[in-house]
């Protein structure tokens, strides 16, 4: 899909219409859809602005609480994220654990596991357990 006309193109047919012209004759004048004429002069009428409108997708409603998310995770840095959604929720903060995810995408906040200290491991190196019995003998 391509990307808005620019705006000196949308200022030309507006001033051709505004000079007496049609909207229809300033379309076939510059070679853009009739529809497109009348959405920019209306607009132009309406609003005074001849710019594009903004594209894109909405924002996110944790985006307004993103200094009280972020001092949260500095005060307990190892809450999950179920916990974190509770721990908002409680602070009457609304959201949901993907969108959660995704705000922490957004601002590259990244959890690393950390080892645990004295878990129990295969000893690589010592001396290693006899695969008989014990009390069995070699004759």
């Amino acid at each position: 899909m391509r990307g808005p006309y620019p705006g000196e193109l949308r200022i030309r047919v507006i001033d051709f219409v505004e000079a007496g012209g049609s909207r229809r004759e300033a379309a076939e004048q510059f070679q853009v859809s009739a529809s497109s004429a009348i959405r920019w002069v209306q607009r132009f009428r309406e609003d005074g602005t001849c710019e594009p409108m903004r594209r894109g997708g909405s924002t996110s409603p944790l985006e307004r609480y993103s200094q009280q998310i972020c001092a949260l995770i500095r005060e307990h840095p190892d809450l999950t994220l179920n916990e974190i959604t509770s721990a908002l929720h409680k602070r009457r903060i609304p959201g949901s654990r993907s969108g959660l995810s995704r705000f922490f995408a957004r601002h590259d906040i990244t959890f690393k596991k950390k080892p645990a200290g004295g878990r129990a491991q295969a000893s690589r190196g010592g001396s290693r357990a006899s695969t008989l019995d014990p009390r069995a003998r070699l004759a």
